[in-house]
């Protein structure tokens, strides 16, 4: 978060600004995602790499399923 604060403050935006433009998009995104991939937007929006080697065998399932296979 620390790097798209510095941006964000890069525009001429205070901090405080910054900090709150974060939260309302953090909020904005984890409304348009799944249930159990808002988790991961709080871990990335806080700096934090998640971890994400259990997310592709869901993804990867629901995948074969639309190809039948």
């Amino acid at each position: 978060m620390d790097e798209l604060k510095a941006k964000l403050t890069g525009l001429g935006l205070s901090d405080e600004m910054a900090t709150q433009v974060i939260q309302a998009v953090g909020e904005f995104v984890k409304s348009k995602v799944p249930a159990q991939f808002q988790d991961i937007v709080d871990q990335l929006l806080s700096g934090q790499s998640p971890d994400l080697g259990s997310l592709s065998g869901g993804l990867l399932g629901k995948m074969k399923g639309m190809f039948g296979s």
